[in-house]
């Protein structure tokens, strides 16, 4: 006899299941996305085409971009750039620190120093180094150096004096707000192992506290390299007083403004670029994946081009 086991068939339990049905993602449709980008090109060529209607003499521009006395101009752009933010960086450091201090007054005289600078606007301080000869007939430093006022202050010791300490009062928020993003631990573990204030600053403080400068400092590179136009009112030969030179001596004054924005956003540029290496050099240690570089993005866009919609990257 067999048993009734063995007299069941196979039920519909037994069967193996069918797999999920595949969902049909429809994407949402952003018809506001589109309306904006429609007006946006429409305003793009309409200031094209007001600018086109203007007597411009555009072939100008070409004619003097390469001219000696333009790229003397932007070696003397990038020079004072460079030495200005050397005294604002080092100058904010030490501002810093010293706001940091526990000595009531080396804290008054830095912050006193932060709201002056902070306070005035860069032209007016300019202009007040340039004109202290009217003040003071000489500079008199005992025995190391005597010297007429009006020979000492140079068109090149105005801007750098004009630009550094104003943005030293900058650089020290900066700098201080990164030192304090370091947690207080870390001062405390390196005291308990026997290290100095300085060398904990050295060694400990700034090195993390340099993820939270960074960013900012790049700001304040770029930044200063399109306040460096303003010492033109104090004689110093730049880009802009160069351009400017030219355009009265060929009678293209608003070609030559042209001119200069453009080789201003170039170095920009070059500046944005290098202030984003920078940043993911430091960002090494706080993040798990780092940003994808310029040329990263470049590559994985037209690989998206040419991979069918709907395909999922390995």
């Amino acid at each position: 006899m067999t048993s009734d086991i063995d007299n069941k068939t196979a039920g519909p339990e037994d069967a193996p299941q069918a797999g999920p049905e595949a969902i049909k993602a429809i994407p949402v449709r952003h018809y506001g996305r589109y309306v904006s980008a429609v007006i946006a090109i429409g305003l793009l060529v309409a200031i094209i085409y007001a600018f086109g209607q203007g007597k411009i003499n555009w072939s100008a521009v070409p004619d003097y971009f390469f001219d000696d006395r333009i790229l003397k101009g932007v070696y003397k752009t990038l020079l004072l750039t460079v030495l200005s933010m050397i005294i604002g960086i080092v100058g904010g450091i030490v501002l810093a620190v010293m706001r940091l201090s526990k000595n009531p007054v080396t804290s008054s005289i830095a912050w006193f120093y932060i709201w002056f600078f902070r306070g005035t606007p860069v032209l007016v301080q300019l202009f007040v180094w340039f004109n202290l000869g009217l003040v003071f007939t000489y500079i008199d430093l005992g025995p190391f150096y005597k010297q007429y006022w009006s020979v000492f202050m140079t068109p090149l010791l105005t801007a750098l004096l004009g630009l550094g300490l104003n943005e030293a009062a900058y650089m020290a928020e900066i700098c201080r707000a990164g030192l304090l993003a370091v947690d207080e631990g870390q001062t405390e573990a390196a005291q308990a192992l026997g290290m100095g204030h300085g060398k904990t600053l050295r060694r400990i403080i700034i090195p993390q506290a340099m993820r939270v400068i960074v960013p900012p400092t790049g700001n304040e590179v770029i930044n200063m390299l399109k306040t460096t136009s303003l010492v033109a009112a104090v004689q110093f030969q730049e880009l802009f007083r160069y351009a400017q030179d030219i355009g009265q001596n060929s009678g293209a004054p608003v070609e030559m403004y042209f001119l200069a924005a453009a080789w201003y956003l170039i170095m920009t540029s070059v500046l944005s670029v290098g202030q984003y290496y920078i940043e993911r050099y430091y960002a090494r240690g706080s993040s798990r994946q780092l940003p994808p570089t310029p040329l990263q993005k470049v590559r994985a866009n037209l690989l998206s081009l040419g991979r069918p919609k709907g395909a999922v990257g390995a």
